[in-house]
């Protein structure tokens, strides 16, 4: 049988995980993520594009980062439709 000191520390090392759970959630939702994302997508394409020898690389980069930022804004609402109507658990 569990003592009352090691039931105090597996609570404790529950609340740790779900502090834990709790951020990255709030990292996974983060405007500061997606826009952090959506300025790595920019800077990777343009520099794609640019070693390829597109012309106007940093301007052509612009759509795949726009893309990026309005799938994640949309996602959500997909995300809500999808548990609504397909997984209903």
């Amino acid at each position: 049988m569990a003592t009352l000191q090691q039931l105090e520390q597996d609570v404790e090392k529950i609340k740790g995980r779900n502090k834990k759970v709790e951020t990255d959630k709030a990292w996974e939702t983060s405007y500061t993520r997606r826009a952090l994302l959506a300025l790595f997508t920019y800077l990777a394409m343009g520099l794609y594009l640019q070693a390829i020898n597109i012309a106007d690389p940093w301007l052509n980069a612009i759509a795949p980062a726009v893309g990026f930022m309005l799938s994640t804004l949309t996602i959500p609402f997909f995300k809500r439709m999808w548990a609504e109507k397909i997984y209903k658990k």
